[in-house]
């Protein structure tokens, strides 16, 4: 089955998609609980695969992103407290992986996320972005899970 990595709104971490069930996708959370649960098609629900960062040039695959924080971190967890950073230090740190983000359409709660999800990659394991979050054919996940 192809290992998808999602993002659900309104809940917090990251997910893999486990299956699909009766109008609904079975996901696991990718901490060390692996708890399952539904995700049903009124929640939104998206593949770290389709998501981008804005830069000056145009757009850049979170791929692209989390290769070039892993390469800053050397494959480790990030020890840079995004928590109690603040807005100029969010800034200053995601200027030194990705030099010419859009300052105007990436919000500090973007570069929060960003380090929440690469460290929650990196403890799942999953180091290898270019893999993990490849993008698939079809348009919409469910129309992904199908190929299998």
């Amino acid at each position: 089955m192809l290992e998808t990595i999602l993002a659900i709104s309104g809940k917090p971490g990251l997910y893999k998609l486990v299956s699909r069930g009766n109008r609904s996708l079975i996901v696991e959370t990718l901490d060390e609980v692996k708890k399952r649960m539904p995700a049903f098609a009124t929640d939104k629900v998206i593949s770290l695969a389709d998501i981008a960062m804005y830069t000056d040039e145009g757009e850049v695959p979170l791929r692209e992103v989390l290769n070039s924080l892993k390469k800053k971190e050397k494959a480790q967890l990030s020890a840079f407290d995004y928590k109690k950073a603040s807005r100029e230090e969010l800034a200053s740190y995601l200027a030194e992986i990705l030099p010419n983000y859009d300052r105007d359409r990436v919000y500090p709660a973007d570069i929060k996320k960003l380090v929440s999800w690469y460290n929650l990659l990196v403890k799942a394991g999953m180091t290898d972005f270019d893999e993990v979050l490849a993008p698939t054919e079809g348009e919409h996940i469910t129309d992904r899970a199908e190929q299998e």
